[in-house]
């Protein structure tokens, strides 16, 4: 599969990257991670809850210097929709959607191989990431899934198509499933499943250097 152009700026330096995410939790636990391997700036942007939230936040982020050309990954934590999902496990989207489209990732394999050096022994899932504007629970959780999405959440349709809107980049999602179908939590970091949680986004950040440093390979 080809590549799309890798984060160059027109100067030809590396642009940067941007991580956005909804909760301060969120925030803290990427930036907690090490940047070992970055090919640029890395930033972690804490957008606020909601698509709404997300897309002023990311549109704003990406008129500003050094900004402006940086590659987005939409992260932090989901709900699961397929059966036999757990706390910890990993979603990688290949295309994220809502009632607006849905926006194509970039380098889904890429970021499959850099997350499971990453996390070891974590399974990673790839697939359909769905949005919503309300936190989604019981029989809608179905409904979305009957519809062939993997995993649901609130911001990240809106930050990769925002992104995208922007000017053209490489975009990608990762999340890390909080809650599924036979685990369904209240509060994130209360229970096991939420601190498991934690701790796998935790380890994310260096995978999504390794992702932005990738693109930057020629084409095979």
């Amino acid at each position: 599969m080809g590549r799309e152009p890798g984060p160059g700026t027109r100067s030809g330096a590396v642009a940067p990257l941007l991580v956005a995410c909804a909760l301060g939790i969120e925030r803290f636990a990427l930036r907690g991670g090490a940047r070992s391997g970055a090919a640029g700036p890395v930033r972690v942007l804490r957008t606020g809850m909601g698509p709404a939230q997300a897309r002023r936040a990311v549109a704003r982020a990406l008129g500003e210097e050094p900004w402006r050309g940086a590659a987005v990954v939409a992260s932090g934590f989901c709900a699961g929709l397929a059966p036999g999902m757990h706390p910890g496990d990993l979603i990688v989207a290949g295309e994220t959607r809502d009632a607006d489209g849905a926006t194509a990732c970039t380098g889904t394999e890429l970021l499959v191989e850099a997350l499971a050096r990453a996390v070891p022994g974590r399974t990673v899932h790839t697939g359909p990431l769905t949005g919503s504007d309300h936190v989604v629970r019981g029989p809608e959780r179905a409904a979305l899934r009957a519809g062939g999405a993997l995993a649901v959440d609130m911001e990240s349709a809106a930050t990769l198509r925002t992104a995208r809107a922007a000017g053209p980049r490489p975009v990608a999602a990762v999340r890390v499933v909080v809650d599924a179908p036979e685990h369904e939590l209240v509060r994130i970091g209360t229970v096991s499943g939420g601190i498991s949680a934690f701790r796998v986004l935790r380890a994310v950040l260096p995978a999504l250097c390794e992702w932005h440093r990738s693109l930057l390979l020629p084409r095979r």
